[in-house]
Parts: structure tokens; C-alpha cells; sequence
């Protein structure tokens, strides 16, 4: 099932979006906004967004929503397809990671390739085990391989990520980041999301990691750690 959002402050537009994705002949659930500040209310997550660049004037347009939807790494980050009456915004689209645009009006056939190409990248990504983690810090996007980060802590509204040769912090949430990383990870306390490949003993209060360091186990998490850590180790996941 493909989570779609359409937004577009024409509801003739929105129809046809929906009228063309329904024609795709693949399982969806859409959902439409006419207006930026409608979609941020909603605060759901989406694999799919199909985004007018020109939205209303009285709120954010279709590049500043982009923008944010970017910059929010608590939130899952949908495939863009920008919807565009515009040529000479085409440009600025692949700026904030657009996957595609499509022109106004939208040719049924160009549809049908753009939406192709975007579900089969979306299914993909699902097939894909993670391997790095990409998060943003100042303005700077940073890629960190999974294998280098030891244990992830949160701090302040912010997380910590401990790594193999140093540390870095950006604003995010454990539990996103922990729903994000997997079964490769486990949550052994409210501030604590582990990478087991790092685990190198434990008690029932304490987890020793491969850095020596020591970490508290909360007594809620104790039993899912352990079925966890089994479940890596039957798989021998590598480092």
C-alpha cells in the first residue's frame, strides 16, 4: 500500500492527480491538501507527495513546504514529484531532492512513467536493508554508515550519535531513528537505541559495549533486548 498525499490549491488539479494515481492500477491511500499549511497540520507520513510549486500566496509555496519537509528529520522523508505550471521552476525542484516534475496540464502517459519510476524506487527502498543514516546538523547533511555508530543517546531534544571515532549531534528523535534503523538496533532504555553489532556483554542493569563503555538496561527493556540480541546473533550480522 503506497501512502500518497497530493497538494495543490486547485481543486481541479487535485481531482485529476487522484483520478490519474487511482488509474495506476496499484494499491494506494491518497490523501489531498490545498495548501501548505493544511499538509504541515496533518503531520502524517507519506511515501509519495505530489507538491504544486505555485501554491497559494497566503502561506508557505510548493519549494518552501519542500524545504521543510527536508529539514524535519523526525519526520519520514516521501519520494517529491513536483506539479508545475511553471517551466523556469523546474531547476529549483532537484535543489530540495525532487525524485521528478510534471507539467501543467499533466500528460496521462508522462504520468504513468513518473509514477512507475517513483513506486518502484519506494518499493525498493523497503526491500533494502539500511546501511547508512543520513541526518542534517547546521545546515549540513552528514551520511553515516551504520557500522560506525555505536549507540545513539538522547540528550536535550536532541540525539547524540556515538561513534567509532568521535561523536555528532543534530535534532532528531530516538523513537523516529529507532523505527527508521531496524532490527539492527534495539532500544535498551528511554534514552539509549544500541547497535547490537556493538554489544559485547551484559547483566540485567547494565550492557557493556565493544568501546568499553557501559550503559544502564531498563528493567522494561531487559526481555526484548535479550530476544533481540539473540535474533542478531542467530542471524551473524556483521559489523
Amino acid at each position: 500500500m503506497l501512502k500518497i498525499a497530493i497538494c495543490d490549491d486547485e481543486p481541479r488539479t487535485r481531482a485529476g492527480l487522484a483520478s490519474l494515481i487511482r488509474a495506476q492500477d496499484r494499491p494506494c491511500e491518497i490523501t489531498a491538501y490545498a495548501s501548505a499549511g493544511a499538509f504541515l497540520a496533518d503531520r502524517r507520513d507519506f511515501d509519495l507527495l505530489f507538491l504544486d510549486i505555485a501554491l497559494d500566496a497566503s502561506g508557505p509555496d510548493g519549494m518552501a513546504l519542500a524545504r521543510r519537509i527536508r529539514e524535519d528529520l523526525s519526520a519520514s522523508q516521501p519520494v517529491i514529484v513536483f506539479v508545475t505550471g511553471y517551466e523556469r521552476y523546474v531547476f529549483d525542484a532537484f535543489d530540495v531532492g525532487a525524485f521528478q516534475y510534471l507539467l501543467k496540464p499533466v500528460d496521462e502517459e508522462k504520468f504513468a512513467q513518473v509514477f512507475a519510476r517513483a513506486a518502484g524506487q519506494i518499493e525498493a527502498a523497503r526491500e533494502t536493508p539500511l546501511r547508512a543514516l543520513t541526518l542534517r546538523s547546521a545546515g549540513i547533511s552528514r551520511t553515516v554508515p551504520l557500522e560506525r555508530i555505536c549507540y545513539i543517546e538522547s540528550s536535550d531534544h536532541k540525539v547524540v550519535l556515538h561513534l567509532k571515532d568521535g561523536e555528532f549531534s543534530c535534532y532528531a528523535k530516538l523513537r523516529d531513528l529507532e523505527a527508521e534503523l531496524g532490527d539492527r538496533f534495539c532500544r535498551v532504555h528511554k534514552g539509549y537505541l544500541v547497535n547490537l553489532a556493538c554489544v559485547e556483554g551484559y547483566s540485567r542493569t547494565e550492557l557493556r559495549l565493544t568501546s568499553g563503555e557501559k550503559l544502564l538496561i531498563s528493567k522494561y527493556k531487559y526481555q526484548d533486548f535479550v530476544k533481540a540480541h539473540l535474533r542478531f546473533l542467530k542471524r551473524g550480522d556483521g559489523q
